[in-house]
């Protein structure tokens, strides 16, 4: 049986960079639209983002998205990538969900036990997919799904998650100065050398 930690992991291995957008990686990161950002995400809001991104990736026999950092990732790619709308709709999502934790559980989200935590964000993320349905090209992508978007790319992207919940194999290797060669062997394609 497969648990939640593996099965994300192989749903990143499938989607590979899909999760965030292929604009992401086009635009080189900057958003043409998108302005130099200097207002720094508060310590309450990266406290929240670790706490959102813990809940989706909870520390088990191997760590949590909280030690991947995924909280200082997801404010720096808000802050650096996205454009004006989407950002505003990002940054005010942390709001809106101290909110809905504050309403239904009369605390902080970081203050609510995991299991109200997990409640909570499963019912934003059903109502992101059904705005995210709905929604128009004019109208910025939901928050949550943001969130969790981040959260999925800054885990698997970090080096805690790609040794503890993939297999990491160094690329390009380890160096081995004793290949066996055979008279007649074909050379080593080294495209960064010049040869004079």
């Amino acid at each position: 049986m497969m648990n939640r930690r593996e099965a994300l992991a192989r749903m990143m291995a499938i989607t590979g960079t899909m999760v965030i957008g292929a604009e992401l990686f086009v635009t080189g990161c900057r958003h043409p639209d998108a302005v130099k950002r200097t207002e720094p995400f508060t310590p309450a809001e990266l406290a929240l983002l670790d706490e959102v991104g813990e809940t989706i990736i909870p520390a088990t026999s191997t760590p949590g998205a909280k030690a991947a950092g995924v909280g200082p990732f997801m404010a720096m790619i808000a802050r650096d990538c996205y454009d004006d709308a989407t950002y505003a709709s990002f940054r005010g999502g942390c709001a809106k969900i101290e909110a809905a934790s504050q309403k239904k559980y009369g605390k902080s989200f970081s203050a609510a036990s995991a299991s109200d935590r997990t409640a909570l964000l499963n019912e934003l993320d059903r109502e992101q997919r059904q705005y995210m349905k709905e929604r128009t090209r004019e109208q910025p992508t939901h928050y949550f799904k943001l969130m969790k978007d981040l959260t999925l790319l800054g885990f698997f992207s970090s080096e805690v998650g790609a040794k503890t919940a993939m297999r990491y194999v160094e690329s390009p290797g380890s160096y081995d100065g004793n290949v066996a060669y055979k008279k007649g062997d074909r050379a080593w394609y080294n495209p960064s050398r010049r040869i004079s």
